[in-house]
């Protein structure tokens, strides 16, 4: 089940509830429309935010745009990754 976080440029930018045990680094997914479980994946790294895969098939400017205001918004993801799952690592 995806929580939304945040909706950027017509796009929701959510987590699912349940992210694997163990707990997968803080991510979110991205897409247009109806949150699907194998949508555009997004790591919160040390220095921002780092492409895993594009399975929504996001136009590339508009991904772009979205990896800047996720690294804009880092603060906000982490706590609310820290409020639903009580710990968070990031990549590398």
């Amino acid at each position: 089940m995806p929580k939304a976080l945040l909706d950027y440029l017509g796009y929701t930018i959510y987590f699912w509830l349940n992210e694997g045990t163990p707990l997968e680094p803080v991510h979110v997914h991205v897409s247009k429309g109806k949150p699907m479980p194998n949508a555009t994946k997004i790591w919160l790294t040390k220095e921002g935010a780092r492409l895993e895969h594009n399975n929504s098939n996001i136009p590339q400017k508009d991904l772009r745009e979205l990896l800047d205001f996720i690294t804009e918004n880092k603060l906000t993801v982490l706590g609310r990754w820290m409020d639903r799952f009580g710990e968070a690592t990031q990549k590398r």
